[in-house]
């Protein structure tokens, strides 16, 4: 039995896309034990992953939790984190460890002075380097979301045989399309959408509602189901439109056709939806110099005019999903 440690903190996206590397490592080497480490609030996103045979959980209690980790005698630490955090991991565990190159200089060039020396490969193919000693292959079979007990029934809403999900929510106000632009995709496509988010996506749901003229098309469940309910309906649409954010890449995994629309951030930093229907597309507004203005986001837009998001083509955005749709 060869025991392993892998490591990733957060959030919802960046898990996710951890799954190729845990599927292959469980499948391809022999007796492989995986063990993972992330933050409580995030231990939905695996709970329910098969390849995974025992589940860390970080809630301000890494002293413990290290303490805990010393008795299981780990062969390997995969460290696809790379913080100050998983450094005292692995300091304190004195195992073999793996860390994943997060190219942070390389970003901060990109960010400030629009020099992108960045390689053009998906972060998930990076992140295969760090398994490189192993010899582990990328299986190509995309991301995993395991749901564990969701049923569509369960969610307060009558939900069409044929819908597109949109997703409103981020972690950063500046990688949420504005709610006049999300508005007037909705009312241009004109076909059934269940608005999706997090409770705090509520005011900006309410402020798309506003200004949409086909309301009867519109189910709003923003803050009102779990990430699992969410997931199931993304799994069921014909048709996802999202932000930069972690359902997006839960969509990815489910190889669903998604519109992703990006705002401060960019494709180049490697995080694109991953191995999704091949009829997918990226959204973003080229030629900006001030984009990206961080490789994370922010509250507010640093100049104030948001033009990254303010002026997506609504029309091309449209189009694509009703050529998509056949509608």
């Amino acid at each position: 039995m060869v025991k392993f440690l892998i490591i990733r903190f957060s959030s919802i996206g960046d898990i996710v896309l951890t799954t190729p590397i845990i599927r292959c490592l469980k499948k391809q080497m022999d007796g492989a034990e995986i063990h993972f480490l992330t933050k409580k609030q995030f231990a939905g996103v695996l709970s329910a992953n098969p390849y995974i045979d025992h589940l860390w959980l970080y809630e301000n209690n890494l002293d413990e939790l290290i303490r805990q980790l010393q008795g299981e005698d780990f062969d390997y630490i995969i460290d696809l984190h790379n913080n100050f955090r998983s450094l005292r991991v692995k300091l304190k565990l004195r195992t073999i460890s793996f860390s994943f190159n997060k190219l942070n200089l390389k970003k901060w060039f990109l960010v400030n002075f629009k020099i992108n020396s960045l390689p053009k490969i998906h972060i998930v193919d990076r992140y295969f380097a760090t398994l490189e000693k192993f010899s582990i292959i990328n299986d190509r079979k995309g991301l995993d979301y395991f749901i564990l007990g969701a049923k569509t029934e369960e969610i307060s809403a009558k939900i069409p045989n044929r819908y597109i999900v949109l997703v409103i929510g981020a972690q950063h106000e500046t990688k949420k399309a504005t709610p006049e632009i999300l508005a007037d995709i909705c009312n241009k496509i004109n076909f059934p959408i269940i608005i999706v988010g997090g409770n705090n996506d509520q005011t900006l749901a309410a402020s798309i509602l506003e200004k949409i003229s086909n309301i009867e098309n519109v189910i709003n469940l923003a803050g009102k189901i779990s990430l699992d309910h969410s997931a199931l309906l993304v799994k069921n649409a014909s048709l996802v439109i999202t932000h930069d954010t972690g359902l997006m890449h839960i969509a990815a995994a489910f190889k669903k056709k998604i519109i992703s629309i990006w705002g401060n951030t960019v494709p180049e930093f490697g995080m694109f939806p991953y191995l999704p229907d091949p009829e997918s597309k990226i959204f973003e507004v080229k030629g900006l110099k001030c984009r990206p203005c961080s490789k994370i986001g922010f509250q507010t837009c640093p100049k104030s005019h948001f033009k990254c998001m303010s002026n997506q083509d609504t029309e091309a955005i449209a189009f694509w999903a009703k050529n998509v749709l056949s509608i």
